[in-house]
C-alpha cells in the first residue's frame, strides 16, 4: 500500500477518534485485504449451509421452509419437529458465527476485519447461495458472531433477549431489541467493530420486516404459535 495513502488513512482514523467519531480501521483493512477477502467469502459460504434444512432432512422432519412459520431456523424446527432437532440446529447456527470470527481473530485481523468476517457469516445464513437465497433470520448466527467477537457485548445482547423473551414470549421482539443493544455495547467497548455491527443490525431488522408489520398490526403471535 502506498505510504502516502496509508499515512492519510492513519491520520483520518486518529483525527476522528480524537473527536469522538466512531470509524473503522481503514489502514488495517487495506493492509489485510488479501487475507480478509477470502475469509469473508469463506464465512459467507459456511453461513450458507442451512443447518435447519439439512437437520430436518436427516431427522425426517417437514421442510421448515414449507411448514410452521416458513423460517429455516431453530425456533421453527422446534415447531415442526421437536427439541432434539431444534437443539442441533441452534448449536450449528451459532457455530457458523463463532468459527469464522475465531479464525479471523487467530489470524490477527483488526476488530473491523473480524466483525466484517462475522457479518458475512450471518449474511450467508440469511441469503444462502446453496438454498436459492432463502435463509433464516440470522439471529443465532449473529449471537455466535457477537460472543466470539466480544463476549461482554454478547452478554449484554443476551441479557436483553432473555429479559424481553421472558416478559413477552415473542422471540422476534427479543431478537430485534438484542441487536439494537449490541452496537451500543460495542460503541463503548470495541469502537472499531461498531460500524459493521450497525450494518448487521440493520440487515437483521430488515429480515424481520414481516414481524415488524405484524407487531404494528397487533398480529404477532407468541412463542409456540405459527406466524412468529
Amino acid at each position: 500500500m502506498d505510504s502516502d495513502v496509508r499515512a492519510a488513512l492513519i491520520w483520518f482514523n486518529a483525527h476522528t477518534r480524537k473527536n469522538g467519531i466512531i470509524t473503522v480501521d481503514l489502514a488495517a483493512l487495506q493492509d489485510n485485504a488479501l487475507l480478509l477477502l477470502p475469509l469473508m467469502a469463506g464465512a459467507y459460504l459456511l453461513g450458507s449451509i442451512s443447518s435447519a434444512i439439512l437437520i430436518c432432512r436427516v431427522l425426517g422432519y417437514p421442510d421448515p421452509r414449507l411448514d410452521g412459520s416458513g423460517n429455516p431456523g431453530a425456533t421453527n424446527v422446534l415447531r415442526v419437529g421437536g427439541k432434539p432437532g431444534a437443539a442441533l440446529t441452534l448449536a450449528a447456527d451459532v457455530l457458523k458465527g463463532v468459527v469464522p470470527v475465531l479464525l479471523a481473530r487467530g489470524l490477527a485481523l483488526s476488530p473491523t476485519g473480524v466483525a466484517l468476517t462475522g457479518f458475512f457469516a450471518v449474511l450467508g445464513h440469511i441469503l444462502p447461495v446453496f438454498f436459492q437465497f432463502r435463509g433464516g433470520k440470522g439471529v443465532a448466527t449473529a449471537f455466535g458472531m457477537l460472543f466470539a467477537l466480544h463476549w461482554p457485548a454478547g452478554l449484554v445482547a443476551g441479557a436483553v433477549w432473555v429479559a424481553l423473551f421472558g416478559l413477552l414470549r415473542v422471540s422476534s421482539v427479543a431478537s430485534m431489541a438484542a441487536f439494537v443493544a449490541a452496537p451500543v455495547a460495542l460503541w463503548f467497548w470495541l469502537p472499531a467493530a461498531f460500524a459493521p455491527m450497525v450494518v448487521l443490525t440493520l440487515v437483521l431488522l430488515a429480515r424481520h420486516h414481516e414481524n415488524i408489520r405484524r407487531l404494528l398490526n397487533g398480529e404477532e403471535l407468541g412463542f409456540g404459535k405459527a406466524g412468529e
